[in-house]
């Protein structure tokens, strides 16, 4: 099987079981997105829902959040992993919206890095999500399920993973690719026990027809 027709069979897999995907995150407009995003760093979707919930009552949009305390954005996002630096980001990242960008979320990718707490990934996924542009943000999930399926070769890096990804993804198909990725790992491809028994993808999955799907496990 060559590269491109694994690719092929495996978008093709989704399109036709998983037509429509997106985002976990709950959001209303991309500020609340850029938000969410910044606060998924190395954090559930499920704890980052909760936290917003009541953060975007108290900071509805950029003006509050730029005038916001430090402190008193901590106070609400403590139970998310590294709550004193995404603090300090999301404070920073408003103030510079405000100041730099009239209040408005880029789309431009290389724009969107220049916010505090913004890296490629995050600004992949604003890109992304609420722009509908082929950017493949690349987090543990897409890194992992790429590298099983045989979809990358020794991508050491998330980098490397995007651009082996996207060399062969649709654009058009992109988006949603990378929200299939993500998602398959979330609930199917898991880290430490993927559940290959129940994976429709056993067909063209590099992993699980080299019969070394039992390593996966150790991953």
């Amino acid at each position: 099987m060559t590269k491109k027709e694994r690719f092929e069979s495996i978008l093709s897999y989704f399109k036709e079981h998983q037509p429509f995907a997106e985002t976990e995150l709950v959001y209303r407009n991309p500020y609340e997105l850029l938000v969410a995003v910044i606060l998924s760093a190395q954090c559930t979707d499920k704890r980052v829902n909760v936290i917003t919930e009541e953060f975007f009552r108290q900071y509805p949009d950029v003006e509050s959040l730029s005038r916001a305390e430090i402190p008193d954005i901590f106070e609400l996002i403590r139970s998310c992993s590294y709550p004193n630096n995404k603090a300090k980001h999301l404070s920073g990242m408003a103030k510079k919206l405000l100041n730099d960008f009239q209040g408005k979320v880029p789309s431009d990718i290389d724009e969107l890095q220049k916010l505090p707490g913004v890296g490629r990934k995050t600004a992949n996924v604003i890109a992304s999500v609420v722009f509908n542009k082929p950017a493949m943000a690349v987090d543990t999930h897409v890194f992992r399920v790429a590298a099983r399926l045989g979809l990358t070769y020794r991508a050491k890096t998330p980098l490397e993973t995007e651009k082996q990804l996207v060399k062969y993804i649709p654009d058009d198909l992109i988006p949603l690719a990378h929200h299939w990725l993500i998602l398959h790992g979330r609930y199917v491809c898991l880290a430490r026990k993927p559940k290959c028994e129940i994976c429709g993808l056993q067909a063209w999955c590099k992993t699980y027809q080299s019969g070394k799907a039992g390593k996966a496990d150790k991953k």
